[in-house]
């Protein structure tokens, strides 16, 4: 006989990347005979799976059956019935010489059972062997003829006609030719498509490996280029006069710190010396006193203390990103974050409006200028089955998860529109409309603990325009309208919603400068203070509920309806997350004195931002049709 060998690169390694994806296959066919409700179909199918003489086409599993089970065991029907079906099967795939090869490999085997039979002293099986299938043996080649005698040989070990099958070489040789030869032939079979869809899964996430690899250097070397540039800038300035000032930069004022000459309490930040002096500071912004530190002391006016609600504080967040010298400063204050890991979600085809976690973090929802909305996840463990694109055919101007679960994200439109998206069924459970008045949704807030929401929707769509409010309760359970909350006649619009911690307080910030609080439970407004000389974007309770940070459109130049502008807090209540007209968007240190950080930029504007709830992972999206997760140390 001659000894099939074949090259190392033959072996089964080389077929598991092909065919190693088979039992998921199996589940899927499973899953889709469930689907389409074929119980008597599944029923055959799984019947077969158990039967399988082929084991899935797993070189491991086949070599098993012919030489610990078959051989071993005597089966002899069952392996010439292997074989067979390998014959059979791969007859009409592989080419004539392979089909050879696999003749001679068959007569090998069989030849192997019987010198394995003879070594046991077992002639008897050796003799049922031949009962059954000599006249078959016979037929297909002269070269059988001899071997019918050996079982009646006294020491066919001996004898020169058979003694090489003997060796254990021989029987060696006869296994890896086995193994080598499933593993070539295997990996020559044509792949089903339903194979391709596992390989094809598995060839993503190695590509979407190597892009979030990609994205992060390309975001390390942008900072470096920023901060070569800044040092460059930083020097030339210093060689013209050096005049503190300050000049309409983030900024957090808290009424927190030791009492200043107006009675309120002063907080200190670090600021560099910039060449432009502004003028004389109006009623309601803040006097500047030059400090031997090279600090700038703030002397914030009351806010919530004046409005006679001395219980609790009030932190008001201005910004002004259209003047690059600004931007710059900011970015020489506060050092770069630290990135654990980043990833970049590239499927949206216009500027981001909007995105946020949902209650677990495992899943986000991320809104566009051009109406859709697409829920996607970012960690490769989590199952991507509740990834969808939602076409809201208006421009999406909120979004907000249902607190408790992870189940209903809320949408709302210019269009006097209100969705419920469910995940799980993947359609849209409830649509909504408010009165025509009131055309734009402007904020949805869920509460953390009843099944309700509340809708923000205003009379225009642009913010920087006065138009008109309307707060509404709404029943997630029957979707229908239980109450609206009291503003007063011809409100200004209003443009975000908080919740407190069990749902039983709303703040409500205006486009007039105003907070609103209401007492849920009796759908009344308690109270309400001026808090900005202009429009407020965003408002948040803080951590221990004892203050309320405020987000204004003051001195704003992009407050247009690409974004509004708004800002969130981690869950620790520790760092403050704000949109940005830059590339980078600052994260305030809210407690201590500690410098805020800066994000890791982007192609463009910085239009929306979001928290992780439980860990320090924050979400940005941008002008530039970008999406990343951020976890930072």
């Amino acid at each position: 006989m001659k000894y099939l060998f074949v090259r190392p690169e033959y072996l089964v390694c080389s077929f598991t990347g092909k065919m190693g994806y088979m039992h998921y296959a199996d589940e899927l066919v499973k899953e889709f005979l469930v689907f389409r409700g074929f119980t008597n179909t599944l029923q055959t199918f799984e019947t077969e799976l158990s039967t399988d003489i082929g084991k899935g086409f797993q070189v491991d599993k086949i070599l098993d059956l012919i030489f610990l089970e078959y051989v071993p065991k005597f089966q002899t029907e069952k392996l010439v019935g292997l074989l067979g079906f390998l014959k059979q099967y791969y007859s009409a795939s592989i080419d004539t010489v392979f089909l050879s090869t696999l003749s001679k490999l068959e007569v090998s085997i069989l030849r192997y059972f019987i010198i394995h039979a003879l070594q046991l002293g077992r002639k008897e099986k050796v003799i049922e062997f031949f009962a059954s299938n000599g006249n078959n043996l016979l037929l297909r080649s002269h070269e059988w003829v001899p071997w019918f005698a050996i079982p009646y040989l006294k020491s066919p070990n001996l004898d020169p006609q058979f003694r090489i099958y003997f060796s254990k070489e021989w029987l060696d040789a006869v296994h890896l030719s086995t193994r080598n030869f499933l593993s070539e032939m295997f990996n020559g079979t044509r792949i089903p498509a339903l194979l391709k869809i596992s390989t094809e899964k598995s060839t993503i996430k190695h590509l979407k490996k190597d892009i979030k690899q990609l994205n992060l250097k390309l975001s390390q070397l942008q900072a470096l280029l920023e901060e070569k540039e800044a040092q460059i800038c930083q020097l030339r300035s210093s060689s013209s006069t050096e005049v503190s000032t300050l000049q309409r930069s983030h900024s957090i004022y808290s009424p927190t710190g030791t009492r200043g000459k107006h009675g309120c309490e002063t907080n200190y930040f670090p600021v560099n010396r910039l060449s432009d002096v502004r003028s004389q500071p109006t009623a309601n912004e803040l006097e500047i006193e030059k400090c031997d530190d090279d600090y700038v002391k703030f002397l914030p006016e009351l806010t919530l203390a004046k409005s006679g609600h001395d219980s609790s504080s009030s932190a008001r967040l201005f910004g002004d990103w259209d003047d690059n010298l600004g931007e710059m400063q900011q970015e020489i204050e506060f050092p770069e974050v630290k990135v654990d890991f980043q990833e970049t979600f590239l499927g949206h085809t216009s500027p981001i409006s909007r995105s946020r976690f949902s209650a677990s973090g495992n899943n986000i929802a991320s809104a566009s200028l051009d109406g859709t909305v697409r829920i996607w996840t970012y960690d490769s463990s989590t199952p991507s089955s509740r990834n969808a694109t939602i076409y809201c055919g208006a421009e999406i101007m909120s979004l907000d998860w249902e607190c408790k679960s992870d189940r209903l994200l809320l949408i709302g439109t210019a269009d006097s529109g209100i969705k419920a998206w469910n995940v799980d069924a993947k359609r849209v459970v409830c649509d909504l409309s408010t009165t025509p008045e009131f055309p734009s949704i402007l904020d949805l807030k869920c509460s953390p603990v009843e099944p309700i929401f509340v809708s923000a929707a205003a009379s225009r769509r642009n913010v920087d325009q006065i138009g008109l409010a309307s707060l509404t309760v709404w029943n997630m359970k029957t979707w229908k309208a239980m109450t609206v909350l009291p503003l007063g006649e011809d409100p200004p619009a209003i443009t975000s919603l908080c919740f407190n911690h069990n749902g039983k307080i709303l703040a409500a910030s205006a486009t007039d400068g105003m907070i609103h609080m209401f007492d849920m439970a009796a759908g009344l407004q308690i109270t309400g203070w001026p808090a900005h000389d202009a429009a407020i974007s965003s408002v948040l309770f803080g951590h221990d509920e004892t203050s309320i940070f405020s987000l204004g459109y003051d001195g704003k130049a992009n407050a247009s309806r690409i974004c509004r502008h708004e800002m969130a807090m981690d869950a620790n209540g520790t760092r403050l997350l704000a949109t940005s007209g830059s590339v980078r968007s600052p994260i305030y240190q809210v407690q201590g004195h500690t410098l805020g950080l800066r994000t890791l930029p982007h192609g463009a504007a910085i239009t929306t931002v979001d928290w992780h709830p439980t860990l320090p992972i924050y979400l940005t999206g941008s002008a530039d049709h970008s999406v990343r997760v951020t976890s930072i140390s």
